[in-house]
């Protein structure tokens, strides 16, 4: 028997996925954004929280989302989280195509991002769509004081 590929989408996120996304944001950062936060996000014109979300029997399940900003001609990406349990399933890269597909149809020339020096994880997978690390910004995240790596990638 043949495995079929889940069957995905994207959409935007609304104030009625902010629970889920708080979830996945709670589990998935030790430092993670506030609520108050992740609504505001949804107020300013240059913001965008795309969901990723699976089909199952019962109906569409979130299982990642990013914030990202398009200003000007750059895609700066803030926020990417997958649920714990969906992890290594290839929503956080299929969630990244979006992102970056979207900043091209806005004729964006450059995608950046900060992550964990220590988070080899999204490191390697933002690599391997073409991000390199140009930087460090020491101290960069207020828990504990840990450098954020600066990553770019020309669109």
């Amino acid at each position: 028997m043949r495995q079929l590929a889940p069957a995905l989408r994207t959409r935007r996120m609304t104030a009625a996925d902010l629970p889920g996304v708080m979830e996945i944001e709670k589990e998935a950062f030790t430092n993670p954004w506030s609520l108050e936060m992740v609504k505001k996000e949804l107020t300013q014109e240059w913001s965008t929280v795309l969901l990723l979300e699976e089909s199952m029997p019962w109906g569409w399940e979130l299982r990642a989302f990013a914030i990202f900003w398009v200003v000007a001609d750059e895609v700066h990406v803030l926020n990417v989280a997958t649920h714990v349990a969906s992890r290594r399933r290839g929503f956080g890269r299929r969630l990244m195509d979006e992102v970056l597909a979207t900043g091209r149809a806005r004729a964006c020339m450059l995608a950046t991002l900060e992550v964990r020096r220590s988070n080899a994880a999204a490191i390697a997978l933002y690599e391997s769509l073409g991000f390199r690390v140009v930087g460090m910004r020491p101290s960069y995240y207020s828990d504990n004081r840990e450098d954020a790596a600066v990553m770019i990638m020309d669109l």
